[in-house]
């Protein structure tokens, strides 16, 4: 049996918050919740899962410490408590999917992942492919 998130694989329920404006930075641009937990180094998705577990005031208790760290938004400095609120109701009520989970890291004790070391020898693969096409044409002049 196939998932149902095979070109997708993060839940639809989760959208809604991880998509929701936290403010304008600097530049008048508008930055996303996952724009900001990215920005501040957390994984969004594991992030979103984790807040779900807490329960809606434990959420947005973490959330106005996330946002808090932020400095991107200047609006957030002094209004990151309220920001927090509102973006806790966007929260999913629970993972009714069953897909909200935390993921492992594709990254543990320093080390990169099997899909890291995947993405890596395509890379040289495709490097070396291309020194080798790039110097076999001008070789028979």
């Amino acid at each position: 049996m196939t998932t149902p998130y095979v070109h997708n694989p993060h839940p639809p329920e989760s959208e809604r918050f991880l998509y929701a404006s936290v403010g304008e930075d600097r530049h008048g641009y508008v930055v996303t919740v996952l724009s900001t937990l990215a920005r501040l180094g957390v994984d969004p998705w594991n992030e979103i899962a984790e807040l779900v577990t807490l329960g809606r005031e434990a959420a947005r208790a973490r959330l106005g410490t996330l946002l808090a760290r932020f400095r991107d938004v200047p609006a957030l400095a002094s209004d990151h408590g309220k920001v927090a609120r509102d973006l806790s109701q966007l929260l999913p009520d629970g993972p009714t999917s069953g897909s909200l989970k935390r993921v492992p890291s594709t990254v543990a004790d320093g080390r990169p992942g099997i899909s890291g070391a995947i993405w890596a020898v395509l890379a040289i693969i495709f490097l070396l492919f291309q020194m080798l096409m790039v110097g076999g044409s001008g070789s028979g002049e």
